[in-house]
C-alpha cells in the first residue's frame, strides 16, 4: 500500500506541475500513469515537436518541457508507478481513498487528482486478421527500446511523424526498414520527409507506396507479411511489423467511478477548485470540461495550482495557509535542498 497526500493520474505536462504546488504547500505526491514514462502525450506523441504558447518559452521541444518539469520537481522527491492503469477506486469511511491499478498497486490517499490529459492511450490497430495473436511476437505499436531492433529487420506502416521519424532512426539500427503507406504523400514535418526520402535515395530506407499491409503470416512469431499493391498482393520477410496510426484516447475505469461525465471529459467546478461531483477527487488538465475550456498546457498549469490549494485544505482542515511568492519564500525541497534569490546587501554608500 503506497500512502500519500496526493495521487496523480496522469503523468503529463499537468500533473507534473502538480506536484510542483504540492510541494510548495508541503503536500507529497505520487504519479500512477499507463504509459511506460512521465510526459504523456508530449513523450509519446511529439517529444522533438516546438511549443510556442508556454510562457516565458519563444519555443520549447515537447521533450525539452517534460525535462524541464522534471528537473523542476525533483527536490520534491513525488513517487512514481508508471505503465500501470488507475482501475478502481474505494471511498473509506473516514473520507479517504484507495486506489488499486490494473496490476494490483494499491495507493491510499485523501485526494485524487485526474490529470490524465485526453484518456489513457490506445493504439489505433489495423484491421488485419489475427493481428493480436501477434502482438508482442513482433507486432508492436509502439517503439519503447529501439535497441531491440537491432540488426533485425523492420516493417513501419503510417504517413506521420511517428512513422517518418523511427524509419529515420531505426534506418541506423535495424538491419533493413521498409516504409509502407497507403498514399504516396506524407502528412508530417517538411524534414522529415526529406530526410526519408534522402534514406530511401541512399537505399537505406525501402518506401512502397501507394501500399496496404492485408496479412501477417508466421508460426509463434512473425516471419512476414502480406501487402497489397494496385491490387496485387505479394509477400515481405520481416522480423517486425510496427503499425503506427496514431493512438485513440479513452478514459478507461475511470469512466464507471461515478462521475459526471460530459462528451468523454470530467466535469468539474471551475468557479472554485475543479472539484468532481466527488467530494476529494480534482481533475486537471484536457481531461476535464467547463463553460469556456481550453484544452492548453497552460490552462492546465493553472488548474493544477488551484487543485492544490484546495487540496491542501481538506488535508489540513481549518490550517490557513498564507501565500507567499516564491520570490520571497524560495522553495525547500523535501530531499534537503532549498532555493532562494540571492539576499541583499546592506552596505553604506559613502
Amino acid at each position: 500500500m503506497i500512502k500519500t497526500d496526493i495521487l496523480i493520474i496522469g503523468a503529463g505536462p499537468t500533473g507534473l506541475f502538480a506536484v510542483f504546488e504540492a510541494g510548495l504547500l508541503k503536500l507529497k505526491c505520487h504519479i500512477l500513469d499507463a504509459l511506460p514514462q512521465p510526459g504523456g502525450q508530449l513523450s509519446e506523441l511529439y517529444p522533438k515537436k516546438p511549443i510556442y504558447d508556454i510562457p516565458g518559452f519563444p519555443e520549447v521541444l515537447a521533450g525539452d518541457l517534460v525535462d524541464n518539469l522534471m528537473e523542476q520537481i525533483k527536490q520534491f522527491e513525488p513517487g512514481f508507478t508508471l505503465g500501470e492503469r488507475a482501475e478502481t477506486i474505494v471511498k473509506q469511511e473516514d473520507g479517504t481513498f484507495i486506489v488499486t491499478s490494473n496490476a494490483g498497486t494499491q495507493f491510499h490517499t485523501p485526494v485524487v487528482a485526474i490529470a490524465g490529459g485526453l484518456g489513457s492511450f490506445e493504439p489505433r490497430k489495423p484491421l488485419i486478421e489475427n493481428i493480436e495473436f501477434y502482438e508482442d511476437k513482433g507486432v508492436k505499436y509502439f517503439i519503447k527500446n529501439p535497441e531491440e531492433f537491432r540488426n533485425k529487420r523492420v516493417v513501419i506502416a503510417g504517413g506521420g511523424d511517428s512513422a517518418l521519424d523511427w524509419s529515420i532512426f531505426l534506418a541506423d539500427v535495424a538491419s533493413e526498414v521498409t516504409l509502407i503507406h497507403r498514399r504516396n504523400e506524407f502528412r508530417g514535418a517538411l524534414d522529415s520527409v526529406e530526410k526519408v526520402q534522402e534514406l530511401k535515395n541512399e537505399g537505406k530506407i525501402r518506401m512502397i507506396t501507394p501500399a496496404e499491409v492485408v496479412g501477417i503470416n508466421g508460426a509463434n512469431h512473425i516471419e512476414s507479411i502480406v501487402i497489397e499493391e494496385d491490387g496485387v498482393q505479394r509477400t515481405i520477410e520481416t522480423d517486425y511489423f510496427i503499425p503506427l496510426f496514431g493512438l485513440t484516447p479513452k478514459l478507461g475505469p475511470i469512466a464507471d467511478w461515478g462521475l459526471e461525465i460530459e462528451k468523454n471529459a470530467i466535469k468539474v467546478n471551475n468557479a472554485l477548485d475543479y472539484q468532481t461531483n466527488i467530494p476529494g477527487i480534482f481533475a486537471i488538465g484536457d481531461v476535464n470540461t467547463y463553460p469556456g475550456k481550453l484544452k492548453l498546457i497552460l490552462c492546465g498549469f493553472h488548474e493544477a495550482t488551484l487543485m492544490c490549494q484546495a487540496a491542501y485544505q481538506i488535508i489540513n482542515p481549518g490550517k490557513r495557509y498564507v501565500l507567499k511568492y516564491t520570490t520571497v519564500s524560495g522553495v525547500d525541497g523535501f530531499d534537503g535542498t532549498r532555493k532562494e534569490a540571492p539576499k541583499a546587501v546592506v552596505k553604506a554608500i559613502v
